[in-house]
């Protein structure tokens, strides 16, 4: 039983690895498509004046949800576009690596959506780095069936969120709904569509070579 799923594990590695650039290619324009996402989101929640915690909450997990969606349509349409099939083992390594720090978001976001609606301070100054910290690590997860510079994403998630949490936490004045969505437009906006653009440049680079 543990030499099949030794085999099974060293097959999956190396089908993930042979496909690395495939999977790079897919994850460009999902990060061009969810920063977009992001700095619309940020943009639309500052217009929309969103301040309580219930609505800020339940906002940024619908922007969330938006941008799971069109991930998934640009995954699967690679996928049909190269012939292959979407929801293959290597796929579900993938999503199993990115899903408990996926849940864990999620658990965040509903835990400050009902346990404390009323308040202007709590949510919306802690949900921003918080969240960031658990995309991050999800980040950080399933850079180990890719290249390393989504790794590096990860680690800047992690780090960045860690600081920005440290500074909510000793500055709590500054925790208000405008800096709330400028974070999150900051966080999954402005640095997953300069991503986008480090993979497009890149991917060029290394077709010219």
């Amino acid at each position: 039983m543990e030499t099949n799923w030794a085999a099974e594990h060293l097959q999956v590695i190396r089908t993930l690895m042979e496909r690395s650039a495939l999977y790079r290619r897919a994850l460009a324009p999902i990060m061009m498509v969810n920063g977009a996402i992001g700095i619309a989101g940020a943009v639309v929640g500052c217009a929309l004046s969103i301040k309580k915690n219930l609505a800020f909450s339940a906002y940024w997990m619908g922007i969330s949800l938006l941008a799971l969606i069109a991930s998934f349509l640009i995954a699967r349409r690679q996928a049909l576009k190269e012939q292959e099939p979407f929801w293959s083992l290597p796929t579900r390594r993938v999503t199993q690596a990115l899903l408990p720090s996926f849940l864990a978001g999620l658990v965040a976001g509903v835990v400050f959506m009902l346990v404390v609606p009323s308040s202007l301070s709590i949510g919306i100054g802690l949900l921003p780095p918080i969240w960031a910290i658990l995309y991050g690590l999800a980040l950080h997860s399933a850079g180990f069936f890719m290249e390393r510079g989504i790794k590096l994403l990860g680690w800047l998630f992690v780090l960045s969120g860690l600081a920005l949490l440290l500074d909510e936490i000793l500055f709590p004045d500054l925790q208000t709904s405008l800096m709330g969505h400028a974070v999150m437009g900051g966080f999954f906006g402005l640095l997953q569509l300069a991503y986008s653009i480090y993979l497009y440049s890149t991917e060029k680079v290394n077709q010219a070579a």
